[in-house]
């Protein structure tokens, strides 16, 4: 936690390739690693005793997708707000960081208030109504989206306080303390899922710990109470160092709601929470094909096994987040300094670098894809189907990291209107069209499905390349900064 935050001039003097590197790879690395302390939290759940553990895995796995549509309207309103700040730093407008800093955060407290309290009110007839789920799925997943969507304030304020530690230079930082948030997670998951009761043996330390401390055992509950603690306490944190060494965040800058700062916020903000709202529903898309096409009342070893490669893949997602985080600091304050070719340059060094670390992924995933998946699954179906979704579609994260990464680039100089864009059209005009034909036309096939994803990613990549090269998405924030410098 020691680590000073980088002077604004070696992101906007130093060689791009070096300064690139040594600024994203904690990023994306971090990020990555966040994935695993998930999948690892999935695996004390999936420990519990069969007749508990079934159920809680299925309502887990849907409060996860209900609780991301949160998590992504404020992770689009963090990716808006914080390529403003990282303008405004390299123009070197510490007022206006200051005003955005607090207003962005006004922002989101507005949308945790909205969305807790309409998890906690409407849990049940959202599992039960608009999803269908039944019985002990029902019961239980009522319980957890109470807890952990009506606790989504702790995740809302840690990606958009670490998300303002990035835009103003600080790339290791923000990464240490959510991967010290999923650490806490883990310990507290343990604690509190498994209480003073029986727990795997690599968990053996928990029960003990959980006696003397007199927790009970909380099961599929105790997960949703662990994580919303461990995101609150390292909050503590982050409000500190924002405070005290990047100095954007004192009684000074706390003020009453700006309403034109606001609204310039939300103009930039909702073509970015939509793009990952149109993301989410792509998945869905697929999600949804093979349950009503590769499943039946006796066998949903597809859908399981999807879930599965959806994790696995969720991995090289977030590293590709991490460096589209690096590069829209690096575009945003570039820009903001009027440096044309440095931000266009930082784009096209985030993407080579993704681009490598995403081979080395699906190289690990062809080599030992199998024995993942048997880790949380031995299945010999749920194996089988997992492993060649991940030998036809690895390859392609390619072209989905480097859709990620541009479009993270475009959105450093406000251009979220352009990415949304962009992605309705490769969702529209590609993906979906192709999956449902791989589905529908005769003789389908989960392997012609796989194809059309491959595809999609594919894609994706090709068309941001092109945008990124031809679309003049810089325009408005140089326009910005030549006005401020005058």
């Amino acid at each position: 936690m020691s680590e000073a935050a980088p002077p604004p001039a070696r992101i906007l003097s130093q060689p791009i390739p070096t300064e690139m590197l040594r600024f994203g790879l904690p990023i994306a690395l971090g990020m990555g690693l966040q994935t695993t302390f998930n999948l690892v939290d999935a695996y004390v759940i999936a420990r519990l005793q069969p007749e508990v553990a079934g159920p809680a895995l299925g309502a887990l796995g849907i409060c996860d997708q209900l609780s991301a549509i949160g998590t992504i309207m404020s992770y689009g309103l963090t990716t808006a707000s914080t390529a403003m700040i990282a303008q405004a730093h390299g123009r070197g407008d510490h007022a206006r960081v200051r005003a955005l800093v607090w207003q962005s955060i006004l922002a989101v407290t507005l949308l945790s208030i909205f969305f807790g309290f309409g998890s906690v009110a409407f849990a049940g007839p959202i599992l039960a109504g608009v999803v269908g789920a039944k019985g002990a799925v029902a019961a239980l997943g009522t319980s957890y989206l109470r807890v952990n969507s009506g606790g989504a304030f702790s995740m809302f304020f840690l990606l958009q306080l670490t998300g303002i530690q990035r835009s103003l230079g600080s790339s290791k930082t923000p990464v240490a303390l959510l991967v010290l948030s999923n650490v806490l997670n883990l310990f507290l998951a343990v604690l509190l899922v498994y209480g003073p009761g029986d727990a795997p043996p690599v968990f053996s330390w928990g029960p003990p710990l959980a006696h003397l401390l007199h927790l009970p055992r909380m099961e599929l509950l105790g997960a949703a109470w662990a994580t919303v603690i461990a995101r609150t306490l390292t909050l503590v944190p982050v409000v500190y160092l924002l405070a005290k060494r990047f100095d954007v965040l004192d009684r000074k800058s706390i003020t009453r709601p700006d309403a034109p700062v606001l609204k310039e916020i939300w103009k930039v903000a909702w073509p970015s929470s939509t793009q990952f709202v149109v993301r989410m529903l792509a998945m869905l898309v697929t999600h949804s094909l093979v349950a009503r096409a590769f499943t039946t009342a006796t066998d949903q070893s597809a859908t399981t096994a999807l879930g599965i490669v959806f994790r696995l893949e969720t991995m090289a997602l977030f590293v590709a987040m991490g460096w589209g985080s690096a590069a829209q600091t690096f575009v945003g304050q570039n820009l903001g300094a009027g440096h044309e070719g440095r931000a266009r340059a930082s784009g096209h060094w985030a993407a080579l670098y993704n681009g490598v670390l995403m081979v080395a992924i699906a190289i690990a995933y062809h080599r030992w894809g199998e024995s993942i998946v048997a880790f949380f699954d031995a299945d010999p179906r749920v194996v089988a189907v997992a492993v060649s979704y991940v030998g036809i579609v690895s390859w392609s994260y390619v072209g989905l990291g480097t859709g990620v990464v541009l479009g993270s680039a475009i959105t450093g100089a406000g251009a979220t209107r352009t990415t949304l864009l962009t992605d309705l059209a490769v969702v529209a005009l590609v993906q979906v069209p192709a999956c449902a034909a791989a589905v529908l036309l005769p003789n389908e096939s989960l392997g012609r499905l796989w194809a059309a994803v491959t595809l999609t990613y594919g894609v994706s990549g090709t068309v941001y390349l092109v945008v990124y090269r031809v679309a003049p998405w810089m325009k408005a924030a140089l326009k910005e900064a030549s006005a401020a410098r005058a």
